[in-house]
């Protein structure tokens, strides 16, 4: 259960904020009711409270956040190949709907791979890729943004500086 002020991940909307818990009378029964406000979308979600339909958990906490930067350097990052586009999609839209931001890192960085490699051959990223990669980062950058609390757009910069820094020093 979440409280009001609470900042959620939920399904593939992202971020969102608890505004406000209500309970609603559907016929005889009685169901509370989460609104949520998406931190990066403007618009209102009325999301029920134990509904197991819709993935639904808190946002990470800043320690975990940094934990998941500081393991870049030794993240694989391989490139997925699929001259299949069903398998491509699916493939990726497993690793969007696994909300965990470990896989979301991993597919970011295998999508980044996979864009420089095209790039060194001279050759067009595909839209689907592109997609994706945009979307996983949407998702992650959110979260990280949330998390770490600085802006969204900023999160780049953060983990580039993070990255960068010595073994063992401070961030």
């Amino acid at each position: 259960m979440f409280s009001i002020g609470d900042l959620i991940v939920y399904g593939e909307t992202g971020v969102c904020r608890v505004e406000d818990i209500t309970t609603r009378t559907d016929g005889a029964a009685r169901r509370r009711y989460y609104v949520l406000q998406p931190l990066y979308q403007d618009c209102m979600i009325s999301a029920p409270a134990d509904s197991d339909k819709i993935f639904m958990r808190p946002v990470i906490s800043k320690g975990e956040a940094d934990r998941l930067i500081d393991r870049i350097p030794s993240v694989s990052a391989e490139a997925y190949y699929s001259r299949a586009l069903r398998e491509l999609t699916e493939h990726y839209e497993a690793a969007i709907r696994a909300h965990n931001c470990g896989e979301l890192l991993r597919l970011t960085m295998s999508l980044h791979a996979k864009k420089c490699d095209a790039e060194r051959q001279k050759r067009k990223f595909g839209a689907v890729d592109e997609r994706y990669m945009k979307r996983a980062e949407e998702l992650l950058f959110g979260e990280f943004a949330a998390a770490l609390g600085i802006p969204r757009d900023g999160v780049r910069d953060y983990i580039a500086r993070r990255v960068k820094r010595p073994a063992g020093g401070g961030a």
